[in-house]
C-alpha cells in the first residue's frame, strides 16, 4: 500500500494555494478549478455521491509534495467555517510533512497565515545520536499538521542511529 493523497477543506482557495506552495513548498498540479453539481460527467456524478444532492459546487486544486504525495484542496461554497479539532471524536486529526529546515519552514508557515501549536521538540533529547525533531502546526484554516525532521522510520525505529 502506498499513500496517494490527502484532501483538505479550506476557506479561501487562493490563500490555501499560496500557503501550501510558498510556506510548505508544494507544487501545483492543477490550480483552482470550479466544480459544479451536474450529472453529465463522471466527476459530477461522483461528487453528488460523495457530497450529496445540493452541494452547490466547490473550488478544487491539486498540489504535490516533493516525494509525490498529492494534497487535494477543497473550498466548498457553503462550508466556510474554521476547522476546530475535536479530540473526543474518532477520525483523522492531522497529517505530517517532513522538512530539513525547521526554522525556515516555521517562519514561512507563520508568514503565510499558519501558526505553531507548540515549541519544536526532540523525540529523544537524551540521545545525541537520535536528533529527530517535530512540531505541531496549523494552516490558516485550522487544519493541523506536524513537521518532522527525519523519516517516520528514523523517528520511531528502536535501532535508528
Amino acid at each position: 500500500m502506498k499513500m496517494n493523497h490527502i484532501g483538505l477543506m479550506v476557506g479561501d482557495m487562493d490563500k490555501a494555494v499560496e500557503f501550501y506552495t510558498k510556506a510548505l513548498g508544494l507544487r501545483i498540479v492543477m490550480n483552482n478549478t470550479k466544480v459544479v453539481e451536474e450529472r453529465e460527467t463522471a466527476i459530477g456524478r461522483m461528487c453528488i455521491e460523495v457530497f450529496g444532492e445540493g452541494f452547490k459546487g466547490f473550488n478544487i486544486a491539486h498540489l504535490l509534495t516533493t516525494d509525490g504525495i498529492g494534497v487535494e484542496l477543497f473550498e466548498m461554497k457553503e462550508r466556510q467555517e474554521r476547522h476546530v479539532v475535536d479530540f473526543s471524536r474518532l477520525g483523522i486529526f492531522h497529517f505530517c510533512l517532513q522538512t530539513d529546515d525547521f526554522a525556515t519552514t516555521i517562519a514561512n508557515v507563520e508568514k503565510f497565515g499558519g501558526k505553531a501549536r507548540m515549541d519544536v521538540m526532540r523525540y529523544h533529547p537524551e540521545d545525541d545520536n537520535k536528533p529527530a525533531q517535530m512540531i505541531y502546526m496549523e494552516d490558516p484554516f485550522g487544519n493541523l499538521f506536524e513537521l518532522y525532521s527525519h523519516t517516520y522510520e528514523e523517528t520511531y525505529s528502536s535501532d535508528y542511529e
